[in-house]
């Protein structure tokens, strides 16, 4: 369930309570005496931040010299708890000028407690975004001498349709030059793979961000090769779908813009966008990956001094493109001396603050292959040698214009009522997440 606050406390260092809000009557006023007695007397806050005395929990947090400490009754949802104080903090730094603080508490009581009132309702979070609540609430807080000056949003017109919920993300009157919308799609793709290269895990997280320079209020519609959408698409038009590779997404998550009734409906992703830079959606997919490399280790100990390594990599994506910054760690024992390579292309070197062959790569074109050869000299000890338990070849790189997942944009359509022409740009990158091979 939500957080269901029962109060609201503000304490500084010493324990004094600055200013505190009651918002339901199934707590005492009291409480706060065991918040301090229990747990700030005894030097525990930076233990957890999570405590309960007396059947009632406190989930506090600091902010320079002030705790905010919420007080529940029930069992609720302590990280929605969290993001509601670190967007409170958020709030009451925009109305000060900057700073938060006990001497910032103390000079605005009144904003505050009005504040207080709007953001939470019988302990229930409310609407917490200060463009909102500055359409409504105007008065400036008093600022400190040592805060920067910041200049505050000019009131827009229609405020009771933002309030209400309709696109509290987004103010009217926006207009620009160049309309322009920009399109990524950031995935990092997992892997765990055997060194007789099969696949033992593999999977792959992404997310689609945008950067909207967009005038007024647009429309905007975003179709890609997924399958539920494609088949979706197919039923409403009542033709059979375009052959292609689609793709299943999962663990899909959108941000607040995005109208979840319509794709429920129409499985078609469509939003009013917030104004500049953010995150549309995240999602995973687990099978159907296009591994940009494959790695062909081979590790041979020789007596107790010398080891050989041979590494073969293989890019398995097309041959017009190309991967940046690639980096492959091959680890070696403790004891190692010293290393001699021999590289196809790139540099290699024995690093031993992390004790592994570091092998680099500026430019990897796709559709070709790079081998690394190395002679590693041992340290050799008196003492009896322990097996080697061998850690995993480490892979770093970065894809420019590829998808491990095959995700494409279909399309993505402007629609504003003024009519007005849009440049869409559309980027793709694929980098490495958690990229292993066992030797």
């Amino acid at each position: 369930m939500p957080v269901a606050a029962s109060a609201v406390y503000f304490l500084n260092l010493r324990g004094d309570v600055l200013i505190n809000r009651l918002y339901r009557d199934d707590v005492g006023g009291n409480m706060v005496d065991a918040f301090r007695m229990h747990i700030m007397q005894t030097k525990e806050l930076g233990t957890c931040p999570v405590r309960q005395i007396g059947g009632c929990s406190f989930f506090y947090m600091r902010s320079s010299n002030v705790y905010i400490v919420i007080v529940v009754s029930t069992n609720a949802n302590v990280a929605c708890a969290f993001k509601f104080v670190v967007e409170a903090v958020a709030l009451f730094k925009s109305y000060f000028g900057g700073s938060f603080d006990e001497d910032a508490i103390r000079n605005n009581f009144v904003l505050i407690y009005e504040l207080l009132d709007e953001i939470m309702d019988f302990g229930y979070p409310q609407n917490l975004s200060p463009e909102i609540l500055k359409l409504y609430i105007t008065q400036e807080g008093v600022r400190s001498p040592f805060s920067s000056k910041q200049s505050l949003d000019k009131p827009v017109p229609n405020a009771t349709l933002q309030v209400t919920g309709a696109v509290g993300w987004r103010r009217e009157g926006l207009v620009y030059k160049k309309n322009e919308v920009f399109l990524d799609i950031v995935e990092s793709v997992n892997l765990l793979m055997s060194s007789k290269g099969s696949v033992l895990r593999c999977d792959v997280t992404g997310k689609v961000l945008m950067k909207c320079f967009l005038s007024g209020m647009p429309d905007l519609k975003l179709g890609l090769n997924d399958k539920i959408g494609l088949e979706k698409e197919s039923q409403l038009k009542s033709r059979p779908t375009k052959s292609g590779k689609t793709i299943e997404l999962d663990d899909v998550t959108f941000h607040q813009c995005v109208n979840l009734t319509r794709f429920n409906s129409e499985k078609t992703v469509s939003f009013v966008p917030p104004d500049g830079e953010f995150e549309l959606m995240k999602y995973r997919i687990t099978e159907g990956v296009n591994l940009p490399f494959r790695v062909l280790p081979t590790i041979k100990e020789l007596g107790r001094t010398r080891m050989e390594v041979n590494v073969k990599v293989k890019s398995v994506f097309g041959a017009k493109m190309f991967a940046l910054g690639v980096v492959i760690k091959v680890p070696v024992p403790k004891q190692t001396a010293k290393a001699s390579f021999q590289v196809t292309s790139g540099r290699a070197k024995y690093n031993p603050s992390i004790d592994s062959l570091v092998w680099k790569i500026k430019k990897f074109p796709g559709q070709t292959e790079s081998t690394m050869s190395a002679e590693v000299e041992l340290i050799s000890t008196i003492a009896e040698k322990k097996s080697w338990t061998r850690p995993p070849i480490q892979m770093e790189f970065q894809v420019p214009m590829f998808t491990a997942s095959g995700l494409r944009v279909r399309f993505l359509k402007v629609w504003e009522k003024s009519g007005y022409n849009t440049v869409e740009w559309v980027r793709y990158i694929t980098k490495a997440g958690s990229y292993e091979i066992r030797c």
